[in-house]
């Protein structure tokens, strides 16, 4: 994998523009009351179905339905969800504008996320929190660079300093790809050494996949199930041939195009699909994302992400996990950027 490490990395310059939430015109349901039960342990070391059942039936309020919770096999040992709550970190070292991963000092970056697990760990006694680093490892360009690709790809030293800080806190790290005119068949296969790695991850993002081949932020982008299904399927088969964990894969969405023909999504038990609700804006609009992409169109668990300063810039504030707790279902993926 050929990488340039450059002075200046442009990254993402249409933040303006993207992330915006599309707003569902279908009225939010009023969700019912969050329900504080017994504290349950980690992931067991064989299938506990009771277990997994009991949780599925407190992520939707003890009041299942049609849609929730998604009827799917029971996950193999050592899975990560639903037997804990992600809390992560989203950014790029190299970008104090990118997120909150790089936003800040590391130290200083690792003591404010594990003050936001330990409110997550108050506000649901029901699960506990594995923290995260969500880590931008493919990143969207402005132009089209030497390979005329839009995107860049990071150094494996820099990939290395997310994983030693990561290891500080017992974290788990996910490798986030934006792919501007390149393609997931391209791009996963060099993170492949990472990704063998027992505590590593991935996310796609959608909105950076320009199948227009228009330059990123000129639009929104999108993946069809054959994208996901890939991306899913590559890593079962890491899984299956390394005899790891189940990995967890995160797909970005915050409008309806983002992700096409999301039925045709394929389950894997060695991978547990995350869909993450990435739109930023008041609650009212982040809700109705929510229902709209996420809640209304099941593929197997949900994420949440939010935005220390967009959120409150476009006139809203910073949901508390109490208020994010009340969605329908609860989120076991939460993101901050």
């Amino acid at each position: 994998m050929q990488k340039i490490v450059p002075l200046i990395v442009l990254m993402a310059a249409c933040q303006p523009m993207t992330d915006q939430v599309q707003v569902n015109p279908v009225n939010i349901a009023q969700p019912a009351p969050h329900v504080v039960s017994d504290t349950l342990s980690g992931p067991p070391a064989t299938a506990d179905t009771t277990l997994f059942n009991k949780i599925q039936l407190l992520l939707v309020h003890n009041k299942p339905s049609v849609k929730w919770p998604v009827k799917t096999e029971y996950p193999l040992p050592g899975a990560i969800l639903p037997y804990k709550r992600i809390v992560a970190y989203y950014g790029n070292l190299y970008s104090a504008g990118m997120g909150i991963l790089g936003a800040l000092p590391p130290d200083e970056m690792l003591q404010q996320l594990s003050a936001e697990v330990r409110k997550w760990e108050v506000a649901d006694t029901s699960l506990p929190v594995q923290p995260a680093l969500h880590y931008v490892a493919v990143t969207a360009q402005g132009k089209p660079g030497a390979s005329g690709k839009y995107r860049l790809q990071m150094p494996d030293t820099e990939i290395d300093k997310v994983l030693q800080l990561a290891e500080r806190i017992n974290a788990i790290v996910f490798l986030d790809i934006q792919v501007g005119l390149s393609t997931l068949q391209e791009e996963i296969p060099m993170l492949e050494k990472y990704l063998r790695m027992p505590n590593v991850h991935l996310g796609i993002d959608p909105e950076y996949s320009m199948k227009n081949r228009q330059p990123p932020c000129t639009s929104i982008g999108t993946f069809d199930a054959e994208d996901v299904n890939y991306a899913s399927s590559y890593l079962s088969k890491l899984v299956q041939t390394y005899g790891l964990p189940p990995k967890v894969l995160v797909v970005h969405r915050f409008t309806q195009g983002m992700v096409t023909n999301y039925k045709a999504i394929q389950l894997h038990p060695e991978v547990q699909i995350v869909m993450n609700m990435d739109g930023f804006g008041s609650p009212a609009k982040k809700l109705d994302s929510y229902k709209g992409w996420i809640s209304n169109q099941p593929v197997q668990f949900t994420g949440f992400k939010l935005f220390y300063k967009n959120d409150v810039a476009t006139g809203g504030h910073l949901m508390t996990p109490e208020e994010v707790l009340e969605l329908y279902p609860r989120p076991v993926y939460i993101q901050y950027q």
